[in-house]
């Protein structure tokens, strides 16, 4: 139960919620009144960064980030939750929470607006995104942060803290099998300036190749939970709930 408001003494009120300070002010005896905790918050922070909208498996990463969002939203109405969501990057936009089966529909609505096609602007806004939950959400809400791996290493440790003091944070890295296991030869790619050809057998390549799009990665992983934030990976060819799956068994919740 959560303190409401005081107003005055009437027999029968219990006397060990005598609010002894407005009565002293007003000089009329007054009584706290109470009502049930506000329901807990699940916010589903969607970055739209450009690199997103890729895949060579099954599905884009952009999709996969839909789809592993409306698993959260339907997730967040099992456990009692009233479901928000909140679009980083060009497009912006605040789906306010509400609870029930409208608001889950309501996320999911903005989900495929937000992952239809790339952002205008071409860029993410995930650290601003963040900033934003940090200010909206109250201590013990949910925040689950649906992000290109590039796009979380880019947003400042300090956010990343602020964000998780009070908040239960879990990132889920978007990726695709071709950036964590690429093939051993000439890859052939178009460019705007242009076809070119990659060859991934080459060390110097292979580094870059890892340093562009794994580093990222072990970076996250190695850094965040330090912060109290779950980080998990979500490949594009993964069944889009596997992630919530995953986290029950290693978190036991």
């Amino acid at each position: 139960m959560e303190y409401a408001e005081s107003r005055e003494y009437v027999a029968g009120d219990d006397a060990r919620h005598i609010d002894w300070k407005l009565s002293a002010r007003t000089g009329f005896t007054h009584t706290k009144t109470f009502q049930s905790e506000r329901e807990r918050v699940s916010l589903i922070v969607a970055d739209t960064a450009l690199a997103l909208y890729f895949g060579t498996r099954v599905r884009f990463k952009s999709v996969q980030a839909a789809r592993a969002g409306a698993v959260a939203a339907w997730s967040a109405l099992r456990d009692g939750d009233r479901v928000a969501a909140l679009c980083a990057g060009g497009q912006g936009g605040l789906v306010p929470p509400a609870g029930g089966t409208r608001g889950v529909l309501r996320v999911l609505d903005a989900l495929a607006r937000w992952y239809r096609a790339p952002p205008p602007a071409g860029g993410s806004g995930l650290q601003a995104a963040l900033e934003q939950a940090a200010r909206l959400l109250h201590p013990g809400a949910r925040a689950l942060v649906l992000a290109d791996p590039a796009s979380a290493l880019a947003v400042a440790p300090a956010i990343w803290s602020a964000l998780s003091m009070h908040v239960d944070v879990r990132l889920l890295l978007l990726v695709d099998p071709l950036e964590l296991e690429p093939p051993d030869c000439v890859l052939p790619l178009s460019t705007p300036h242009g076809r070119m050809q990659l060859d991934l057998a080459s060390t110097s390549a292979r580094e870059a190749w890892d340093a562009a799009f794994v580093a990222p990665i072990e970076a996250l992983c190695g850094s965040l939970p330090g912060r109290r934030i779950q980080v998990q990976v979500l490949s594009s060819d993964d069944p889009s709930d596997a992630w919530l799956a995953a986290g029950v068994q290693r978190g036991g919740r």
